[in-house]
C-alpha cells in the first residue's frame, strides 16, 4: 500500500471544478476550514458561470482544467463536475500529482471507477469520494448501533426514497438525465442511500431491481430494490421522484432480533423509532440528532472536509476513499444490470 505525503506546515492549496448546484457546499466548506484551506482556483466550462465565480472568491478561473493544473500549484482538486466527467478529471490530476476530491456518484460506469482508483493510486495521490451524509448526526448513531451488534441477527431492512423532481430540474442541465453523465434516481438522487446498505449493512450477496421511467429522460425516476446480504439479512428500497407534490420521505428501517429502528424525516433526519432489549448511555441523544440533522444535503460537507483535513494533516485515514467508493457504485450497477436483463445480480461484479 502507499505511503501518502502528509501536508504539516502550510494551508492546503485547493481548487474547485465545476461551479454548479453542488459547489456552494464545497466552497462553504473550504470557508469553514479557512486556517486549513486556501482556495487557489476555480474552473467551469461555462464563461459566465465562472465570471460571476472569480469575483465572488477573488481567485484566478480558467475554463481548461489542464491549464488550470499546469499554471497553478495546486495540493487537491474538488470534482463538482456532471458525474460523467469525474473520471477522465480524477486521472488527470492524477497525471499532476494533485489529490482528488470528487462528488457522488464518482462514476457513471463500473470500469471509470476502477480506473480512477488505479490512476490515483499509480500516481502515488489520494482520493476522496464525499459521501457527506454518513456524518449525519442520526446516521453516525445507527452506525454506532449496528457495529455494537446491538439489533442481534438483522432481519429485514426497508429504505423509501420518495421525493419529487419535475421535467424542469431535468432540463436545467443537458447532462442531467442521461446515463453518460448523471444516471437515474438511484445512481444520483438516492446514492446516499444506496451506500447504506453496504455502510451500514454489510456486504451484499446479490440484487434484484425493476425500474421504469416517466419523465422525459434516458434514466430511471422510479424503481425497486430487492436486496440479500452475505450475513443473510433480506431488504429492500424503493425509490420515485414522481411523489405529489413535494418530497415526502428518506428513510430506513432495520428490524433485528433484539431492535428495531426507523429514521425518517425529509432525509434521514428524524429518528422516529429507536428500540433495543438492552439501552445505552448514548440513547437519549437522540432528541439532540434529530435536531442537527436538517438540511436535504445534511450538513455533512463541512464535517467530511474536516476529516479531508486530517487525513491530509497525517492524523486520520480517510472516511471514504476511492475503493469505499467503488461499493456503492458497484452496488448500482447491478441494480441497473438486474433491471435491464431482469436477472438477479451477484456480487462482486468481477474477481
Amino acid at each position: 500500500m502507499h505511503h501518502y505525503p502528509t501536508i504539516t506546515d502550510r494551508k492546503i492549496r485547493i481548487a474547485v471544478v465545476g461551479c454548479g448546484r453542488i459547489s456552494k457546499n464545497h466552497f462553504g466548506s473550504i470557508e469553514k476550514h479557512s486556517a486549513d484551506f486556501e482556495l487557489v482556483a476555480i474552473c467551469d466550462s461555462n464563461p459566465a458561470t465562472l465570471e460571476e465565480h472569480k469575483a465572488l472568491y477573488k481567485v484566478p478561473g480558467y475554463q481548461s482544467m489542464e491549464t488550470m493544473l499546469e499554471e497553478q500549484q495546486i495540493d487537491a482538486v474538488a470534482l463538482c463536475t456532471p458525474s460523467g466527467v469525474h473520471p477522465d478529471q480524477a486521472i488527470l490530476a492524477a497525471k499532476h500529482g494533485v489529490n482528488v476530491i470528487t462528488e457522488k456518484p464518482m462514476a457513471t460506469r463500473w470500469h471509470d471507477g476502477v480506473r480512477m482508483v488505479k490512476a490515483c493510486d499509480d500516481a502515488g495521490v489520494r482520493m476522496f469520494v464525499v459521501k457527506q451524509n454518513r456524518r449525519n448526526t442520526t446516521l453516525q448513531l445507527l452506525k454506532r448501533a449496528v457495529s455494537e451488534h446491538r439489533f442481534g441477527k438483522i432481519h429485514m431492512v426497508h429504505l423509501n426514497v420518495f421525493w419529487t423532481r419535475p421535467q424542469s430540474y431535468y432540463d436545467q442541465a443537458e447532462w442531467r438525465g442521461t446515463w453518460e453523465f448523471d444516471g437515474g434516481a438511484f445512481m444520483n438522487q438516492a446514492s446516499h442511500y444506496v451506500d447504506l446498505l453496504d455502510w451500514l449493512i454489510g456486504p451484499v450477496d446479490k440484487v434484484q431491481a425493476m425500474m421504469s421511467t416517466t419523465r422525459d429522460i434516458e434514466v430511471e425516476d422510479t424503481g425497486v430494490l430487492n436486496v440479500r446480504w452475505r450475513n443473510g439479512a433480506l431488504g429492500s428500497m424503493a425509490v420515485t421522484m414522481l411523489t405529489y407534490p413535494n418530497n415526502l420521505e428518506g428513510s430506513i428501517t432495520i428490524l433485528g432480533e433484539k431492535g428495531t429502528v426507523r429514521v425518517g424525516g425529509m432525509a434521514v433526519n428524524d429518528i422516529q423509532i429507536w428500540q433495543f432489549d438492552q439501552s445505552k448511555e448514548y440513547d437519549d441523544q437522540i432528541k439532540n440528532a434529530n435536531y442537527e440533522t436538517t438540511s436535504v444535503y445534511g450538513f455533512g460537507h463541512p464535517l467530511y472536509y474536516k476529516n479531508v483535513v486530517d487525513v491530509f494533516r497525517g492524523v486520520a485515514e480517510p472516511e471514504t476513499d476511492g475503493r469505499e467508493g467503488l461499493k456503492s457504485l458497484e452496488l448500482l450497477i447491478a441494480a441497473y444490470l438486474s433491471a435491464r436483463d431482469g436477472k438477479t445480480i451477484s456480487l462482486p461484479l468481477e474477481y
